[in-house]
């Protein structure tokens, strides 16, 4: 896939006030829930399906990866599918997958020189700090905030 000029940057993240989505004991239990929604409003079975495959590849930070593998160790899955997966950290940590990748330098680099030019549609996900990064360098386009119950 060779992304164009069009290629764009989202923003998925989650953060309380204090710049953290965990509980003080590092439980991320309010992020687990169902597919039903105020009003009695429901996702289809293949919405969430369709859409995630409009997503070209995830960029994430350290603490995320850390909580999508304890989320997958628990039998929650892997969230990202076989979709190509950067990780930003200078820390060793276990790759699990052959889409995870392990990235330290700079982040404008990354985006301009390697996933832009790849991707057309990119995905930061996670917490506060990767997406403050991005948003200060002016990289993302749109930002979404997670649903609420």
């Amino acid at each position: 896939m060779t992304a164009s000029d069009d290629s764009h940057v989202t923003i998925h993240m989650a953060a309380s006030l204090d710049g953290f989505i965990a509980r003080k004991d590092g439980r991320v239990d309010w992020l687990e829930t169902s597919d039903e929604f105020i009003g009695g409003n429901t996702l289809e079975p293949g919405f969430v399906e369709a859409f995630l495959k409009t997503i070209d590849c995830y960029v994430m930070g350290s603490r995320t990866y850390e909580t999508a593998l304890r989320f997958e160790a628990q039998g929650f899955g892997w969230s990202y599918g076989d979709k190509p997966t950067f990780v930003l950290t200078s820390r060793d940590l276990p790759k699990t997958r052959d889409s995870i990748e392990f990235y330290s330098g700079d982040l404008a680099q990354l985006v301009n020189e390697r996933l832009r030019p790849t991707f057309r549609n990119i995905w930061f996900v996670g917490g506060s700090v990767v997406s403050a990064e991005c948003l200060r360098l002016g990289r993302a386009i749109f930002c979404r905030p997670p649903h609420t119950r």
